[in-house]
């Protein structure tokens, strides 16, 4: 392993590997101040006020002069906008096509394939949670689920609003899209709609938005139509029963890798995330995508700053659209007093993280090399094949929620710090940054990304994680699958005032 790494020529910091000491030589430079694991070291005099290198790309600027052999840090490093140059198409490629690579999947009445069967209970407001609970809740006590091996269980899938909003707008959109998304992803073989009755998100005007209809695989009940919580709890039960027999009858049979929809997503980000496993998980992602397969990037605030690299790997239609959604979140930080540099968190930081730029550009690399396709909304249905970009917050659980409901049926989330989560329907695979925190969540961490700095390539790592994926896809459980997670993960991203 190598003491220190440097990422581009024209970098004027390396990135401590296993922590650097006074007196320890580096590119010639005796470094002068403890160096913690996965920090940054300065290699050239860099004066206030001039920028901070790292990838080739600006992720800070120093607020005192910085001499060599000092640690680089939030100490000495601050963040304002940088101008960049925006281009088009002059990085996009497309991969030379790929064949042979299939998983067992869950072939749907509308031809796509889910990778898991599960029952859903959506709720249209935070008012009947409670009873979505105590219906899932009564169907396992009465052992329902036995006689149904196909099904992988009943979720309660609920939410902190459908009230207090106004009944048009961006906020009630987003709500319907995801519920919609939800209802319609490949891993639900049926759902449950459960509402109050009063509520400003009203199920009957959701169903006829998206032409629902009752159905063996979809029912929908309010509690006060049915009259009240107890009654509500056995018609859902009644219902849950007659639903289960459709969505059991599926079997699981040889699928194409094109048919796989993989979510990336980051959380507990270290300064080793964009040297191991988001480079790694983006090779995957080319792999993928060379299989006729598609890719969603997203957490809008995360790629800030690596926005450039992504237009350049997109038709002038695509990247404005892609720029049209930095300067939205431009606007929304504003209004909100917040900040872009808001993020990195405080434990991004502790893992050697000084700023929003930095942390952008090793997120970004999750999203491999190939052209971006497409550019959509949250919890957009995704038609494109290929590298896509959906905008959401870098809050896992509401952007996750946003992916699985454009369709998403598997998901990577790579993680330094060690971050807990698991989604349903749609399995989540945990890449461990480094080998510690590896070793440490052993029954979180599904795949060690560590052993890139022992010299394991990045083209390597990435075939293991696709090949990991297929396996997943084809019904073997994940980490975060096998601890229980996905129940409390469903989270609409809520915009606008509560009234």
């Amino acid at each position: 392993m190598a003491s220190f790494l440097r990422l581009h020529p024209t970098d004027n910091v390396v990135v401590a590997v296993a922590g650097l000491s006074p007196g320890d030589i580096v590119d010639d430079v005796k470094i002068i101040r403890r160096i913690p694991p996965g920090h940054k070291a300065a290699v050239r005099p860099i004066k206030k006020d001039e920028p901070a290198l790292k990838f080739g790309q600006i992720i800070g600027f120093a607020t005192q002069d910085i001499v060599p052999g000092d640690w680089v840090h939030e100490h000495n490093i601050g963040f304002h906008a940088v101008d960049r140059d925006y281009q088009f198409e002059v990085d996009a490629r497309d991969p030379a096509p790929l064949t042979g690579a299939t998983f067992q999947g869950l072939r749907r009445a509308n031809g796509k394939f889910g990778t898991r069967n599960y029952l859903g209970i959506l709720t249209s407001v935070n008012c009947s949670a409670t009873v979505a609970r105590l219906i899932a809740r009564e169907v396992e006590k009465r052992g329902l689920l036995d006689d149904y091996p196909q099904v992988d269980g009943v979720i309660p899938l609920v939410h902190g609003h459908g009230c207090g909003m106004d009944s048009k707008g961006e906020g009630y959109e987003v709500l319907k899209r995801t519920q919609w998304g939800y209802a319609a992803n490949p891993n639900m073989g049926a759902v449950l709609m459960v509402g109050l009755g009063c509520e400003t998100f009203q199920i009957g005007r959701w169903k006829q938005a998206y032409n629902i209809v009752e159905s063996d695989t979809f029912r929908s009940l309010t509690i006060q139509d049915s009259g009240g919580t107890a009654k509500a709890i056995e018609a859902g039960v009644a219902a849950v029963r007659d639903l289960l027999p459709a969505a059991n009858a599926v079997k699981r049979e040889t699928a194409p890798a094109s048919e796989l929809m993989l979510a990336l997503q980051c959380g507990g980000s270290d300064g080793y995330s964009g040297i191991t496993a988001n480079p790694a998980l983006g090779a995957a992602v080319d792999i993928l995508v060379a299989h006729g397969g598609t890719a969603i990037l997203s957490e809008t605030p995360e790629i800030y700053g690596a926005e450039h690299l992504l237009t350049r790997r997109a038709s002038p239609e695509v990247g404005k659209k892609l720029l049209e959604r930095i300067r939205w979140w431009e606007d929304y930080t504003r209004r909100n007093a917040g900040s872009m540099n808001n993020n990195p968190s405080p434990g991004n930081k502790a893992g050697g993280l000084t700023t929003i730029l930095e942390k952008s550009l090793g997120a970004a690399a999750k999203g491999g090399t190939t052209r971006l396709k497409a550019v959509v909304e949250y919890a957009e249905p995704v038609n494109a094949k290929g590298f896509v970009f959906m905008d959401t917050p870098g809050y896992d659980p509401v952007s996750a929620t946003g992916q699985v409901a454009g369709g998403a049926n598997i998901l990577c989330f790579t993680t330094g710090r060690g971050s807990a989560y698991g989604c349903k329907p749609t399995p989540s695979i945990k890449l461990a940054t480094n080998t510690p925190v590896y070793e440490r969540m052993l029954d979180d961490m599904d795949i060690n990304c560590g052993d890139v700095l022992d010299g394991v390539s990045i083209a390597d790592k990435g075939q293991e994680i696709f090949d990991h994926i297929l396996k997943i896809a084809s019904g073997m459980r994940s980490k975060s699958e096998k601890l229980g997670y996905g129940d409390a993960e469903f989270v609409p991203w809520q915009i606008g005032a509560t009234m």
